[in-house]
């Protein structure tokens, strides 16, 4: 994926947002929480950042171009070259990173968020 194709995606998960923080990163939230982050394009290298289970998370440190996210690895974030894994399954860890920080919000806000209140 390029960057540009992944910023698309994640702005269109339910309730995302974009703010360019920290020297030019993309930062994708979702309730005011980071769900993924594109970073390193200003050096030439283009990351995806996610949060991603403990079970995925286990499983995609051990593949190529894939590693644990610096200052973010404890809480189980990955950082993944944009070309380490095919489209769709980006696209899946993607939307589970989503899922997984819209679960942390409140009831309320995931309400809103999914238009269900």
């Amino acid at each position: 994926m390029t960057p540009a194709s992944v910023e698309e995606f994640c702005l269109a998960l339910p309730g995302a947002a974009l703010s360019v923080q920290w020297g030019g990163a993309h930062v994708f939230k979702v309730g005011g929480k980071i769900f993924a982050i594109l970073a390193g394009m200003s050096r030439g290298a283009p990351e995806a950042w996610f949060k991603a289970s403990e079970f995925s998370y286990i499983l995609l440190v051990e593949q190529p171009g894939i590693r644990p996210a610096p200052y973010l690895a404890r809480a189980k974030w990955v950082a993944a070259a944009l070309d380490a894994l095919p489209p769709d399954d980006l696209q899946a860890y993607l939307r589970e990173a989503h899922r997984l920080v819209l679960a942390k919000l409140t009831r309320a806000a995931r309400a809103e968020i999914l238009g269900t209140g």
